[in-house]
């Protein structure tokens, strides 16, 4: 028994210098925590996918009860900004050439007597095709919303109207940006702060020469790894609590889902994290190198095969298969699930058992890694 609580003491000695030597390194510190803040605002404000106050202008020619409606009903919706009314086709593309203008209506004569009489009644859209993705987005928006102007406005029958669908979006009715980026940020933020912290550790003790004094302690190898970790746990538990705290203040981003599962999944993910980084760090021989590795091997594949930024469905199959080893693709797929669908561990526990398997697999080499004696 004296000897399990020398153990623990030593441990506890080494966590608390592990400690000591992050909290002194500002550098660290402003990495740890600057990084995640502004990604998470760079990801939830800057790079967002939302059409919010898109410039429109609209040449109406029949300048008529119905069309100045429709036109009112377009500007008083928050995604849109009316701020041009044409008076001829020859501005139309002065307006593009602006680059305030990102689609033109244009209302043609007639229109307010066919949708009186219940007759075919077009609009047309112009849209800027130098974004293809947004021009997309304008459309859609801009056909959800003049069609909900015809029903509202149509004189006819029931009968003798046109099948219209119904649009709507289950988990985001209002298209934000937020539920898609802010899983996808922190699966990226946690595993590149958890490698890229602990890649260095180990290969930083080497090149000071205290690597010496850690070998010829009686501490086990696993335990010198478990002070290492140790302390970029804590602080990347800190790292994901901000993240949560910003995205529910600022992004307006509630978790519909068990807030101990998110952690419990998240502890598993920053461990999983954690063991990376540390079978970079004693695979490497230098701090230039470690960070190269970790940089290499967590942020490419976590946006390019993690389901953050392209859907893995669209993927070539050899691409779909690499993907499986990607650590942030699994926990990427459960955190989307918990915090925007609500869902529980009867629907995610084949990722959280896979993802558990590559922590497990990743403390394995780590520890057989781990070298006794110096090279």
């Amino acid at each position: 028994m004296t000897g399990k609580r020398k153990i623990m003491k030593q441990l506890l000695t080494f966590i608390k210098k592990e400690f000591l030597h992050v909290l002194r390194d500002r550098k660290v510190l402003l990495i740890l925590f600057g990084l995640p803040i502004v990604q998470v605002l760079l990801f939830g404000f800057a790079l967002s996918t939302e059409v919010k106050n898109t410039g429109v202008a609209v040449y109406d020619q029949d300048n008529s009860q119905n069309s100045r409606q429709l036109i009112e009903k377009i500007n008083a919706n928050q995604y849109f900004d009316v701020q041009k009314i044409l008076t001829s086709p020859n501005e139309f593309e002065e307006s593009f050439k602006t680059g305030k203008i990102r689609m033109i209506i244009n209302i043609p004569d007639g229109f307010s007597r066919n949708l009186n009489n219940g007759q075919k009644t077009e609009i047309q859209f112009i849209s800027d095709g130098t974004d293809i993705n947004l021009a997309n987005q304008i459309l859609n928006f801009l056909n959800n919303i003049t069609g909900e102007f015809y029903l509202q406005n149509q004189k006819t029958q029931p009968q003798l109207i046109s099948v219209q669908p119904e649009i709507k979006m289950f988990y985001n009715p209002q298209l934000k940006g937020a539920p898609n980026f802010v899983p996808g940020v922190m699966a990226m933020i946690l595993l590149i702060v958890c490698v890229m912290m602990t890649a260095i550790a180990i290969v930083r003790e080497k090149e000071s020469g205290t690597m010496e004094i850690l070998l010829v302690s009686p501490m086990k190898p696993q335990y010198i790894l478990i002070a290492k970790a140790v302390p970029y746990f804590v602080l990347s538990v800190v790292i994901l609590i901000a993240i949560l705290i910003l995205s529910y203040t600022l992004l307006d981003l509630p978790i519909a889902g068990n807030i101990a599962l998110l952690f419990s999944v998240s502890f598993i993910y920053i461990v999983t994290s954690l063991l990376l980084g540390i079978v970079i760090s004693v695979t490497s021989k230098t701090q230039q190198q470690a960070m190269i590795l970790s940089l290499m091997g967590t942020l490419l594949p976590t946006l390019m095969l993690s389901g953050f930024m392209f859907p893995i469905e669209n993927m070539p199959k050899p691409l779909q298969i690499v993907s499986n080893i990607v650590p942030a693709k699994w926990y990427f797929l459960m955190i989307k699930n918990i915090m925007i669908k609500g869902t529980g561990i009867a629907i995610i526990w084949k990722e959280l058992l896979i993802l558990t398997a590559m922590m497990l697999g990743f403390f394995v080499i780590a520890i057989r890694k781990f070298k006794i004696r110096l090279e």
